[in-house]
């Protein structure tokens, strides 16, 4: 049975193309399986600053720890490749899953925006 998920909100940065911009993002919580951990990270960004910096479809998500997490618009633009069109709505939602955790040790390391929350 998997157990419920936990939230919880971070400030870190986003890193386009070696340019920076300060962020907050949403992290939540679910048990894998065994004694892992998945954690899904999700921000918006605006989309002309993403298309001004080159983006196309990854950037990295520097969050709180310092960890530097690859995050990836799913491709719900109107290019078949998943780039970003100016037709696009205005915030662009990029998001991640790391599976990375083995213990809550690990995951309280790399996460602590979860620090309090009801894991």
């Amino acid at each position: 049975m998997e157990k419920h998920i936990v939230k919880a909100d971070g400030n870190g940065a986003i890193d386009v193309n070696g340019q920076v911009s300060p962020v907050t993002y949403t992290v939540g919580l679910k048990q894998g399986k065994g004694r892992s951990y998945e954690v899904d990270i999700r921000l918006m960004a605006p989309r002309d600053w993403l298309l001004q910096r080159g983006f196309e479809q990854d950037a990295v998500l520097v969050t709180q720890s310092g960890a530097r997490i690859p995050v990836y618009h799913d491709g719900g633009s109107h290019h078949d490749d998943g780039r970003l069109d100016p037709a696009d709505t205005i915030s662009i939602e990029l998001t991640a899953r790391d599976d990375s955790c083995t213990s809550e040790v690990d995951l309280m390391r790399k996460y602590p925006e979860f620090d309090g929350a009801d894991a």
